[in-house]
């Protein structure tokens, strides 16, 4: 074991000791861990009272543990209107957990040899080669203005993977380069990802390319070139590779069909603002296929897409990832010698570094007690409350989909906690 490692295990062996809380045992159980029924229990009244009180209209939550669910159950409503009951087959917006989808694919066109990670972006959108870093000036007076600044090196497909690209959004923080993405007017009138790419390249970029972990749109740039390269729409290259032959029926960009339509949970109304700067209107058909957060799915389909990244790449007997692809886009891309610094946006969280698409637990964190999980666990979730943990050395994931954008990072860290608090060696 490399002295990094030993570290690792040192500094969690330290907050073991360090804080006796009931919590502490959760955080890298010894493997085979099992479930014990009765402490699954709380999930359940958890998520019984979130209805109850009108938080939440519903939530469907699956464990699946060495291929068969060890708890899945249904909660409160798709829609607090028509009152019709959450199925396998009610479908729900996935916000960014699109994103892991979309950089599955990606890597799959690696994997054909179509793409390398160290391409630059501009061999595909030559646009791309013109960009300017926008770095901020502050005058005497206080004032501050955006200096443009040439690239020090260009963009890589491996920077829209893990986020390094200086592409961002402009509904967070107030820098002027996220100021400027806001007033660029992205989203306006009709336009597919050629457009949306074209757009994304008259603008700055936050930060040359690899310095920072900056969320944003590079997933939507990285599927222009998928593309690209595959001479395919999006959806047509995602339906090819992944989404029919894993029997990803609903998996969609867009929800029109008046039967699919029956079947679209909402939020509770006064949680109806999915709070990412923009409306993505799923039961509009548009050209933008939105890679970064447009697509909607069901926990019939995305359990399905879970048991394959569990089972590091397979499904059925089927290969999507093979173990070398697989196991490059579930290791940290973003560790101490990679140049990549993290500042107050890091949404990985503590303890977490980014794959390629996915975050991966590296370390316990500097939290005491650390959060619930085990090493290499994978992880992502979405604005609209979708959340996926896989645990591979438990042979273990856990998903639960719901519409709730307010109450999502506390039902989170609480299905989380209870979900680790139920094993048992």
């Amino acid at each position: 074991m490399n002295s990094g490692l030993l570290g690792i295990f040192a500094a969690g062996a330290l907050l073991f000791v360090a804080a006796p809380t009931k919590a502490e045992g959760t955080f890298d159980l010894p493997a085979g861990a099992k479930f014990n029924q009765d402490k699954l229990a709380k999930i359940t009244a958890f998520f019984k009272n979130e209805v109850d009180t009108g938080k939440i209209a519903g939530a469907n939550v699956l464990i699946q543990q060495h291929g068969k669910p060890v708890y899945h159950e249904t909660f409160g409503v798709q829609d607090v209107v028509s009152k019709a009951p959450i199925t396998d087959k009610t479908i729900f917006r996935l916000s960014s957990l699109t994103k892991a989808i979309t950089s599955v694919v990606a890597m799959q066109l690696i994997q054909d040899g179509k793409i390398k990670l160290d391409d630059p972006v501009s061999k595909y959108i030559p646009s791309f080669a013109n960009m300017k870093v926008g770095v901020e000036k502050k005058a005497e007076d206080g004032t501050k203005t955006l200096e443009l600044v040439p690239l020090t090196r260009p963009i890589t497909i491996l920077d829209l993977l893990r986020h390094t690209s200086g592409i961002t959004y402009g509904f967070y923080g107030d820098s002027l380069v996220r100021k400027a993405y806001k007033e660029a007017n992205l989203y306006a009138g009709e336009f597919d990802l050629a457009e949306f790419a074209e757009r994304i390249a008259k603008l700055p970029l936050h930060n040359q390319p690899g310095a920072l972990w900056q969320y944003g749109h590079s997933t939507d740039v990285l599927a222009r070139i998928m593309e690209i390269v595959s001479g395919k729409s999006l959806l047509a290259i995602e339906k090819e590779k992944l989404l029919d032959p894993l029997g990803m029926v609903d998996t969609n960009f867009f929800v029109t069909e008046p039967e699919r339509l029956a079947r679209l949970a909402q939020p509770v109304p006064n949680d109806s603002d999915f709070r990412v700067g923009r409306l993505y209107r799923t039961e509009v058909r548009q050209k933008w296929e939105s890679a970064s957060g447009g697509m909607v799915s069901t926990m019939s389909d995305f359990s399905k897409f879970a048991q394959m990244l569990l089972n590091g790449g397979t499904y059925d007997g089927k290969t999507y990832l093979d173990p070398k692809t697989f196991a490059l886009m579930a290791s940290d891309h973003t560790g101490k010698d990679s140049g990549v610094a993290r500042d107050h946006f890091w949404f990985p969280g503590d303890g977490f570094g980014m794959g390629l698409g996915l975050a991966v637990r590296t370390d316990p964190g500097n939290a005491k007690p650390p959060p619930p999980g085990s090493l290499g666990e994978l992880k992502w979730d979405g604005a609209a409350g979708c959340y996926m943990v896989v645990d591979r050395k438990q042979d273990m994931f856990f998903v639960v989909l719901e519409q709730t954008p307010t109450e999502r990072q506390r039902i989170q860290r609480t299905l989380k906690q209870m979900v680790y608090e139920a094993l048992e060696n």
